[in-house]
């Protein structure tokens, strides 16, 4: 797990930087892609887990653990801009109270969705990621503890793989100009970079440690992780994602997106089957690891909001350095104050 933690905190940072100037990573975005990646197959891994220790996957339980985990810092989020917005004229803050309660209700994705030009949402738009996976943990529990207790395993595996197909035909679909902010906010049209991860994880439960396939797995996950990373780097550095770019708009609105959940899972993949890797160990260094296990949703949580206060200060020169040092700043107090100690209370309850 430790290198997917440093994977995380690499996400996050090039997000950061990404809604700082997106003139240095046109294709900054694209961290938002691993970061469902992982969390299907983090959270498909426990639900699989679960099953196999006690024979179902208790429900009220997942969710109630989800709820302590991701609720609790973002109410605190959505009370702070509330109070900046009630106390100040800053244009940052503009529009917080209906963002307020999308966000607090995870349907901040279905209002971006269904707009036909860009939408603000204040200091809160960023919480569109957060609604996608959570609309995906209220849904696939139940999808996966129906195939589980209907099907064998290896049929199990085979409609995962169909499931991470279907929103790639979906978008194809739905494919115009004009139905840009309806695939990319939808949960339907990229359940499949979450799936991506789901199907890692299914595969890895499936295959027992003496099976030749998973030898063969390993050393191929392990040969192709760092390039697969690569890749995401380039599209970070080179590929405007988002814009109007004719024909590969069109291209990466469709194939583009099941593209980069295959690479995605590729890095999720080598990561855990080689741990002993270069590419593991360098992102299992402790600043890494710790920051994007403890830190990471906190400060995807803070940096929008205070990437505009600053801005809405007047700021421009030093932007980037005071947006990481006030945001890693808040994620700190976020961790320690708020989410630890619901943490704590989530563990209490893990089955």
């Amino acid at each position: 797990m430790n290198g997917l933690d440093g994977l995380r905190t690499l996400a996050v940072a090039l997000v950061l930087v990404y809604h700082v100037d997106h003139t240095l990573v046109p294709g900054g975005s694209v961290a938002v892609d691993v970061f469902f990646t992982i969390s299907g197959f983090v959270i498909t891994r426990l639900l699989l887990a679960e099953y196999a220790r006690t024979g179902t996957i208790a429900l009220m339980p997942f969710y109630r653990r989800r709820w302590l985990r991701l609720v609790p810092a973002l109410l605190a989020l959505c009370a702070v801009c509330l109070v900046l917005a009630a106390a100040t004229s800053l244009w940052a803050f503009e529009g917080s109270w209906p963002a307020a309660g999308l966000a607090a209700a995870f349907a901040t994705n279905l209002v971006r969705a269904m707009a036909s030009g860009p939408y603000s949402g204040g200091p809160l738009a960023h919480t569109w990621s957060l609604a996608v996976e959570e609309q995906f943990y209220l849904l696939w529990p139940l999808l996966l503890l129906f195939l589980l207790r209907r099907l064998r395993a290896r049929l199990v595996l085979m409609c995962v793989a169909a499931l991470c197909v279907l929103p790639f035909l979906w978008r194809c679909v739905l494919w115009n100009p004009d139905a840009v902010h309806r695939i990319y906010n939808g949960t339907d049209t990229r359940a499949d970079q979450l799936l991506a991860g789901a199907l890692i994880a299914v595969v890895l439960a499936r295959l027992r440690a003496d099976d030749p396939r998973l030898a063969l797995l390993r050393t191929w996950a392990g040969r192709l992780a760092l390039p697969a990373l690569a890749v995401l780097a380039l599209v970070a550095w080179r590929v405007p994602v988002t814009g109007d770019h004719g024909v590969w708009t069109a291209l990466w609105y469709t194939a583009g997106f099941l593209g980069v959940a295959v690479v995605s899972a590729t890095v999720v993949a080598g990561l855990e089957l080689r741990p002993d890797s270069l590419l593991s160990r360098t992102l299992a260094l402790t600043p890494l690891s710790w920051t994007g296990r403890n830190l990471s949703y906190g400060i995807y949580l803070w940096h929008y909001p205070v990437i505009r206060l600053l801005a809405s200060l007047g700021m421009k020169d030093g932007l980037l350095s005071a947006s990481i040092v006030l945001t890693a700043a808040m994620a700190l107090v976020s961790y320690y104050v708020v989410e630890a100690p619901f943490l704590r209370r989530a563990r209490r309850h893990r089955v």
